[in-house]
């Protein structure tokens, strides 16, 4: 487990080409297009070589429509979030569930709204 919390870096956009595009004139950032299967195509950010964060188009289960950032907060156990979300006034926006090569993860959101991104890393 990472020692920060705060793990992954993900950009949801209706529109990959561009938005990749103003990132990488912007913060001099390259990208990787990968298969990511059901989802279609996913979009890595790379600075010298390394993945920095990731992108991708809105999927049915996205909190939001319109484009955002968003992170992954490493957990130990996701499903053990998922469960006690709704016990202390939170509610599951997305069951866990695995990504191949990555994780478990889960999307929570606390009594006020607020979105949160969990990950049980591999």
């Amino acid at each position: 487990m990472s020692a920060e919390p705060f793990v992954w870096h993900e950009l949801v956009t209706s529109d990959q080409e561009k938005s990749g595009w103003f990132f990488k004139k912007l913060l001099g950032w390259e990208t990787k297009q990968v298969d990511a299967g059901e989802f279609g195509v996913y979009t890595l950010f790379q600075k010298d070589g390394k993945d920095i964060a990731g992108m991708m188009n809105p999927t049915p289960d996205t909190p939001k429509q319109a484009a955002y950032w968003h992170s992954y907060i490493a957990v130990e156990d996701v499903d053990g979030c998922a469960e006690a979300a709704p016990e202390i006034g939170g509610t599951v926006l997305v069951p866990p569930h695995d990504i191949a090569d990555v994780g478990r993860i889960c999307i929570v959101a606390d009594p006020m709204g607020a979105v949160a991104h969990l990950i049980t890393p591999l």
